[in-house]
């Protein structure tokens, strides 16, 4: 599994990605949770786990945060290291966290590792050693691929619906059933509930990451920034609501450790 994630964001320019305004949707919204959920602890230690190229990390060090980061891809932790700043950025993986003691973080986010497990043990284990580091009252952030933004968006909008029942990635009710190497995992809101009932962590919100965000990628990415302004207006102000959740690109799951 990681050497095809390696080959994959050895090509795949993830920091350009994030430049662009259909993917600063989803970047703003997180960062809005995290320091609503941060509040007035300015001296909080923040562990990001599947870091990829920094875009949290560095921020929240750049605000002074004390920032742990842990990214599987070489080539991803080898572009945050190079950008110079607080952060202490080392490999491993979200399955494994053994370095670091019980209880050592006020916040931990899960922002990678969700999108690219795919046994319900292994992203289990990923959970439980977010919440094992992080201490009680302490805040876990998760972000999970939805399942209905592929089926719409490769399924039927690329035409590639009946190829993908023929070839069994999605089963009768239209889940998708995705392998390693098709390197990304959707769920819908009753997976990551079962998940959160399995490791006993309890919910604060989940929030539509991105909303439609990623339904209109040309028509965000040409937008004024005063119509973007509005959009982002537009977004957070429903990205809480139930009804919406389901169909957004990304999720973000916030949970306490009681």
């Amino acid at each position: 599994m990681a050497n095809e994630l390696e080959k994959y964001y050895n090509k795949f320019c993830e920091d350009k990605r994030l430049t662009r305004k259909y993917a600063q949707v989803e970047f703003l919204t997180s960062m809005k949770y995290i320091h609503e959920f941060l509040g007035n602890n300015t001296g909080a230690k923040i562990l990001d786990v599947g870091a990829g190229t920094g875009r949290y990390s560095i921020q929240l060090a750049n605000e002074g945060y004390d920032v742990t980061a842990i990214e599987l891809v070489k080539h991803n932790l080898g572009i945050l290291k190079s950008k110079g700043s607080s952060v202490k950025a080392m490999q491993g993986t979200a399955l494994d966290l053994s370095r670091f003691s019980d209880n050592s973080f006020d916040m931990t986010l899960v922002f990678g590792p969700m999108y690219h497990l795919y046994k319900f043990e292994d992203k289990v284990k990923a959970l439980e050693e977010a919440k094992r580091v992080t201490k009680a009252g302490g805040i876990i952030l998760v972000a999970y691929c939805m399942n209905e933004y592929s089926v719409i968006t490769y399924g039927f909008k690329e035409n590639n619906i009946r190829a993908s029942i023929d070839n069994g990635k999605l089963s009768k009710d239209f889940h998708v059933i995705s392998e390693p190497e098709d390197l990304y995992e959707y769920v819908r809101i009753e997976d990551i509930n079962k998940l959160n009932e399995e490791v006993k962590l309890n919910r604060i919100k989940l929030i539509a990451a991105d909303g439609p965000a990623n339904y209109m990628r040309p028509v965000l990415n040409s937008m004024d920034e005063e119509t973007f302004k509005l959009f982002m207006d537009y977004h957070l102000s429903t990205c809480e609501r139930p009804d919406l959740i389901g169909a957004s690109a990304h999720t973000l799951d916030i949970l306490r450790k009681e």
